[in-house]
């Protein structure tokens, strides 16, 4: 099992910055992907970014131009850089882990909100 504890969201004005980490315990395998969805009220869950155990990022589109994900040099940390924050930025922020040998199962943390006021 792999437990994961995300921290860092909260309120913030439009324009304005946060720093999501969640730090990652348990069975992680050597190659995985570390990274973070989100979801708004009544939409589906949407992919924000991945990083993998040897460095690849992915950004979502809509997003790319003002977030940035990083890892920990411990590599069981992951850290979501949000700039720029808009009001459509609003939402529950969940990091997940998942083991890219084996049956690539998800993890899942407990889930942040993150509210940008305009």
């Amino acid at each position: 099992q792999v437990q994961l504890v995300e921290s860092g969201g909260g309120l913030v004005q439009a324009g304005g910055s946060l720093r999501l980490s969640c730090a990652a315990s348990g069975s992680i395998g050597s190659i995985n992907a570390m990274g973070w969805y989100r979801q708004a009220p009544g939409k589906q869950r949407d992919l924000v970014a991945t990083i993998t155990s040897g460095g690849s990022t992915t950004i979502a589109n809509n997003v790319k131009d003002r977030f940035t994900i990083s890892r920990g040099n411990a590599k069981n940390t992951v850290y979501l850089q949000m700039n720029s924050l808009k009001s459509e930025d609003t939402a529950v922020y969940y990091c997940f882990l998942r083991n890219l040998l084996g049956k690539g199962d998800y993890y899942w943390g407990q889930g942040t909100q993150v509210t940008v006021s305009s």
